[in-house]
């Protein structure tokens, strides 16, 4: 064979049958793709896997012994069924079936050691895996590419890889022997600076001991330097990002004495917090210059982000530009448009009788208007006298423009894709100042990585007179006579005055969610489908919340419907609201109370403290239950148990990166392209991700081009695609 390098096709060296395999399953083309594709864990032969940690549905491959085997006549059909019972060593179990295949008695002999690989089902109660694929340690006369597999598998640490079905780890482990026996390895693109002062190992070394390694001690010197690798290539990437944007035009819009902002905060009939003072006055700064703004603004529910927006809207208003707020919902877009004009008075209303003249127009822009009202607002939106624009997506269509657009306010950015915010950004003549805005905190190594471009402040002071929230878990399967006390509770709140809402993960009829994905630890399973709006109300009005006054909230009826039961619940003409989580963010009803979430485990961590937020927004206390039928131990269990055990949202933002089992961090949902981001760790690897910073920062401040470090370059292009590139720059 010729030379290969990391560049080679796998054809070349495994075959066109297995990298074909290789390529469709595992989306692995080159010696390189195949080299960090790295072990998902290693296994040691005498230890044993956790069974009890298994999931239904989760494709596995565990290290186990077998126990007993035993051959059967099937009872529906003729022929036989050989199930194998496997253990783990610490008494867990998995049971192995094979129909028909009565011979593999002879090769799962009790005593034996062997990799399984399937996928884990359930049946009357035991975990079960259905023909699994499997290699046994100890085959004493194995020969050909058999005994290859078992010596590959006969250290003291075997690994185990991300694989498929058609593809098991065994397979992958014999492609990257072959890999490392043949291939040069890729010049080590790390300045032998930095690799000295962080004491870092060389890349060859590195690949070796990562699939093959020494010994842990080895291991873990592996993983680090290819974890810093990654960690190195997403921050330069970062650090590049954001000295370009800083050097972009952009129109300066400083303060104005004696202007909106300034009637705004004299009339403000509270004081601002500290920390909305402190926020203010960075994002002040940055409006002034003539470079734009790109911060994030993130804080706890009830923070006061808002109120830090609509200040630095004012002040691009008073320099004579144009401001759009982004809002992910008409429910919540109209909600905006209500507040803001509400706390603006007679500056917000330059166009009606009663209005200031020297003040501006709030216009809404959303896609249920009606043609005639859509195009006033346009003209307005055009003419440059609706200073404040506030809209849903229906801002980034053809045919809105503004006459000087220079800042938009992404909120809740998460619910917008990248296309969505570079497509408002586009109807400026000069890049605007862009604030994003998210009411789920975010742990200081997701904002240096994710959001590592973006200047990032942080409100986490409370506006005075918030109550606080009471939480608790509602467990209707270990003690069903609670969920008649949580509705008592609910009926109490409302004969006290105050109002509830009902969230559900549905909505009805179709089946289809509103907007909640399920939490990253759910499977698919034979669950009953998630409660619903449609069905629940109508219950709940025949029973325990029998005359009370039920308003029913979600996201496919009409705008106008929308907006007449939200000002019925805000105008208190309703006791309860029963809804999905379109009321999830922003919705402000300081009378809201109490809370009941059912099949709370259906939502995530954040989604859940979001949710929670919606009440305790006045003086009177607020209550949230999460109602469940998880049982205690279980994972959606532990997690809803931690959402009650605390209010503070950056510990919860840590818990839920900890269950999400953070996966690629630059998000492969966002980009929908394969990246060879690994090994880096959000949590664990946090002082290392610090680390890289400092050294991309000092590297790029010699080198802005690279120009000195061409393998470097070309490590980040490899680590980091262009359109994750794109994706950092944009979001």
């Amino acid at each position: 064979m010729t030379s290969a390098d990391v560049d080679t096709d796998l054809s070349r060296l495994v075959g066109e049958k297995t990298a074909k395999a290789l390529k469709t399953h595992l989306d692995l083309y080159t010696a390189g793709d195949l080299l960090y594709h790295v072990p998902r864990r290693y296994d040691q032969r005498g230890e044993h896997t956790d069974m009890r940690t298994l999931e239904i549905g989760e494709e596995v491959t565990v290290l186990a012994q077998v126990q007993r085997t035993t051959t059967r006549p099937m009872r529906q059909r003729r022929g036989s069924m050989l199930e194998v019972v496997v253990g783990d060593g610490a008494g867990g179990q998995l049971v192995l079936t094979y129909f028909q295949q009565a011979w593999r008695e002879r090769d799962l002999r009790p005593g034996r050691w062997g990799l399984f690989a399937g996928k884990v089902s359930d049946f009357r109660g035991r975990r079960q895996l259905n023909s699994p694929e499997y290699v046994l340690l100890d085959q004493g006369a194995a020969d050909g590419e058999v005994a290859a597999e078992v010596e590959e598998f006969a250290g003291a640490l075997i690994p185990v890889y991300p694989a498929a079905a058609a593809v098991p780890t065994w397979v992958i482990a014999r492609c990257v022997r072959v890999v490392l026996d043949t291939v040069t390895m890729p010049p080590d693109a790390t300045p032998s600076r930095i690799r000295a002062e962080r004491k870092l190992i060389d890349l060859a070394t590195a690949l070796h001991e990562i699939h093959r390694p020494s010994s842990k001690e080895m291991l873990y010197i592996a993983k680090r330097r290819l974890a810093w690798d990654e960690a190195f290539a997403v921050q330069l990437t970062l650090v590049r990002r954001k000295r370009d944007a800083a050097a972009w035009p952009a129109k300066p819009r400083p303060r104005r004495d004696g202007g909106l902002l300034a009637g705004f905060d004299a009339a403000l009939p509270f004081t601002l917090t500290d920390g909305q003072l402190a926020v203010g006055e960075e994002i002040a700064a940055d409006l002034a210059v003539a470079h734009p703004m790109h911060r994030l603004l993130q804080g706890e529910v009830g923070a006061g982000k808002t109120l830090v927006a609509l200040r630095a809207m004012l002040q691009v208003v008073d320099a004579g530009g144009q401001a759009a707020l982004l809002a992910p919902t008409e429910v919540l877009a109209t909600q905006h448009l209500r507040g803001i004009t509400r706390m603006l008075g007679p500056a917000g209303r330059a166009d009606e009788l009663d209005g200031d003249p020297n003040g501006t127009q709030v216009a809404l822009v959303t896609g249920s208007q009606g043609a005639a009202a859509r195009r006033k607002v346009l003209a307005k939106v055009a003419d440059g006298s609706a200073g404040l624009v506030i809209g849903t997506h229906a801002l980034l269509y053809e045919g809105v423009d503004f006459a000087d657009l220079g800042l938009v306010v992404v909120d809740e950015q998460h619910r917008f894709g990248v296309e969505q915010r570079d497509a408002l950004r586009a109807k400026a003549e000069q890049p605007p100042h862009v604030l994003v805005m998210t009411a789920t905190p975010i742990p200081r190594t997701v904002a240096m990585t994710v959001y590592g471009d973006l200047e990032v402040s942080t409100l986490s002071q409370l506006p005075g007179g918030r109550s606080p929230i009471a939480s608790h878990v509602v467990p209707v399967a270990e003690k069903p006579a609670f969920l008649d006390r949580a509705w008592r509770r609910v009926v109490e709140e409302v004969q006290q005055g105050h109002q509830a809402y009902v969230v559900c993960p549905r909505i009805g009829d179709s089946g289809t969610d509103d907007d909640t994905p399920p939490p990253d630890d759910a499977v698919e399973d034979e669950r009953r489908p998630p409660v619903a709006v449609l069905d629940v109300a109508p219950l709940l009005a025949e029973g325990p919340l029998r005359g009370l006054r039920i308003g029913v909230l979600h996201g496919k009826l009409p705008a106008d419907e929308k907006d007449a039961i939200m000002r019925a619940f805000s105008g208190g003409q309703l006791d309860v609201l029963v809804a999905t989580t379109v009321i999830e963010v922003g919705v402000d009803v300081p009378n809201a109370t109490a809370m009941v979430i059912l099949d709370a485990d259906r939502f995530g961590v954040s989604q859940l403290h979001q949710l929670r937020g919606r009440v305790g927004r006045g003086s009177a206390p607020g209550l949230c239950l999460l109602v469940t039928e998880a049982v205690a131990g279980t994972p959606a269990r532990e997690r809803l148990d931690a959402v009650a055990s605390t209010l503070d949202g950056f510990r919860l933002a840590e818990l839920d990166l900890e269950q999400r089992r953070e996966g690629d961090v630059l998000g492969a949902a966002q980009s929908g392209r394969r990246s060879h981001l690994r090994l880096l760790s959000l949590l664990r690897d946090r002082d290392l991700i610090g680390e890289a910073r400092a050294e991309a920062e000092s590297l790029l401040a010699e080198d802005p081009d690279l120009s000195a470090h061409p393998l470097l370059a070309a490590q980040i292009a490899r680590l980091v695609d262009d359109d994750r590139a794109e994706y950092l720059q944009k979001g």
